[in-house]
Order: C-alpha cells, then structure tokens, then sequence
C-alpha cells in the first residue's frame, strides 16, 4: 500500500508540475516588491515526509506573507528536472542530483545546505542474506534511484572495495518500485536514505550492511531556478522560505517524538518507521562554503572517473551563496 501511495504521489506531483510548466500563470517575472510578497506564489517541490509536512508540524506555515503550492517527487532528479524546467522554483535534495543535474548544464543553483546524520544512508540487504560484507557485493543484483544520494553512496562503497559498477548488476529503480523489488526478493541489496531505510528494517526487517559513516558527506540542499533567484521579489519570498525551513529543522532536532507523530499521520508510514528515522535525521543547517563545494566537487569527479558522467563538471558554477547569512541567526 505505502508503495502504491508513493507512486500516486509521483504521478500527481509531476502532473502538477507538467501543467505549471505549460502554462503561463507565475512564468513571467513577479509584479511584488522584495518588502510586499502578498502576490508571489512559491512553487516547492518536495519529497515523501519532506519540506510540507515538516514546516507545518512546526508551524512555520502559518501566516505566510506569500502563497506556497508544493508539488510531490520519488526522488531528487525528477525534482531538479522540475526546477530546470521551471515547473517549480526550488525544492530539497540530497548531495548527488544538484551534481548530475549541473552535469546536464540545468539552470539551477543549491541556495541553502544542511548536515544530517549519515546513519539514514545506507546499503540493506534481506533478513537471512549471505551478505555479511561489502566485499560480497560483487556480482549481485543491487537497486538505487539513478542521481540520487544513494547512487554515490553506493558508488563510496564500491570503490572502497576496489569494485566498480561493472562489478555488479545495477537496477536503477525509484524507492517505490525498489521496495517492491526488495520485498520480494528480485534484488540483493538495495542502497537508499531515510525514511525508506526505516521502513525496510523496521518493517522488513532488513540488515544494514553499511551505513554512510566514512562514505558520504551528509549534505542535503534547497536547489533553486535561476530564473526565481533572477526575480527580485521571488527570490525574498525564497529567502524568507530558506530561514522558515531551517527553524523547522532545529525544531525537529529537539522535538523528535512529535515529529515522528506528525510524520506518521501524514505519510502513513508506521510510528515505528518514523521515530526510527527522527533519529537518524539531527540536522544542522550550514553555509555553503568552499569545503562544501569542493566535497561535492570530489564527489562528481568520482563520478566521472566511473564512467557515470559524460565530462568534468565546476560545481562552485552551480553554488549561491547570498543566503548563507541565514545560517548564523538561529544556529
């Protein structure tokens, strides 16, 4: 069922998306002043338990001086595909698709960054596997969502085995279609993130073979559209979203419990997934600096070593950082 609504949620989020970007309503520049947002929409692209449920758990929805319409994603690629397009004007991502979408040239830019704890990414296997190392990887049949935090996770993992992608049998799957595929057997491991790690070993009871401690960075981000940031009005509609969002992941840090209620209720995840992955989500928020940049600069010339990116990529090209203000007011 969980994964049946995920697909819906795609399905209706890229409709929404498609429509927005077919039409001509909020394509043109805003008419609203930087001090008077009562006429900007902000059009949000969002994640299962992402940015909604959480600014509103927290109360950071309430009195909004513009108007928000948020459209549902499987993962970050299909997001940052949205955002290029201009079907949506921002929305949060993991480490990897802001590198392969600056990849494909995407008139994007990551506006704000967070840390979280590293013990949501990570590679399972079924309850019973053989798999007791990530040396035994090599030749099995392994599922992660093709650009996505996961896709360098596993690509971590690998070469710290000395293996490559031609070592084993990808099934690049989104996190619906790969639960299914974990759940009845069809793949040897699967490498994912919160909250779908939760839910495959609180509910199936799957092993965590590796987790991202000494493999990824950490880094999530809110990846804009030139053309919002372009706009003088959109963009401080965006600034005042950035400093909402980022209180309501303090907010989070310290109220877990009733997070995990709220994430529950409104996902329809069990409260067992959902207070396993609070845990797993302690966030702080953090500038976008040089050490970030040339972290995700050293991820996509991993990428590009292995074949999996068609040339090398300047990420700083893809970094703003006129909201890295944002960070030092409630931190």
């Amino acid at each position: 069922m969980i994964g049946k609504a995920v697909r819906l949620l795609g399905v209706l989020g890229l409709t929404a998306v498609l429509a927005a970007c077919g039409g001509t309503s909020g394509s043109g520049p805003s008419t609203g002043s930087a001090s008077d947002l009562s006429g900007i929409t902000l059009k949000v692209g969002d994640q299962k338990a992402g940015s909604q449920v959480l600014l509103s758990a927290a109360g950071e929805l309430d009195k909004l001086p513009y108007k928000v319409t948020w459209a549902q994603f499987p993962s970050g690629p299909p997001l940052l595909e949205a955002v290029n397009a201009g079907g949506v004007d921002l929305g949060a991502v993991g480490n990897t698709p802001p590198i392969f979408a600056a990849a494909a040239n995407s008139k994007i830019a990551i506006v704000a960054a967070d840390r979280q704890n590293v013990a949501g990414a990570a590679v399972v296997v079924p309850p019973g596997s053989a798999i007791t190392s990530p040396a035994q990887l090599k030749g099995k049949r392994i599922a992660v969502a093709k650009g996505s935090s996961a896709h360098y996770h596993l690509l971590a993992v690998l070469r710290k085995e000395n293996l490559t992608f031609k070592d084993i049998t990808v099934n690049y799957l989104q996190p619906a279609d790969a639960l299914a595929a974990f759940s009845s057997g069809q793949i040897d491991a699967w490498a994912i993130w919160d909250p779908y790690t939760s839910q495959a070993t609180v509910q199936n009871k799957a092993k965590v073979l590796v987790d991202g401690a000494g493999y990824v960075n950490g880094y999530n981000f809110q990846v804009a559209g030139q053309a919002a940031l372009a706009d003088t009005a959109k963009a401080a509609a965006i600034r005042d979203y950035l400093t909402r969002l980022q209180r309501a992941k303090i907010w989070a840090n310290t109220h877990q419990a009733e997070w995990a209620e709220v994430w529950a209720k409104e996902t329809g995840l069990s409260i067992g997934v959902t207070t396993a992955a609070a845990g797993n989500r302690t966030t702080t928020p953090v500038p976008i600096d040089d050490a970030l940049v040339a972290s995700e600069q050293e991820m996509a010339d991993a990428f590009t070593a292995e074949g999996l990116l068609p040339g090398k990529i300047t990420f700083t090209d893809f970094a703003d950082r006129r909201f890295n203000d944002i960070v030092k007011k409630d931190t």
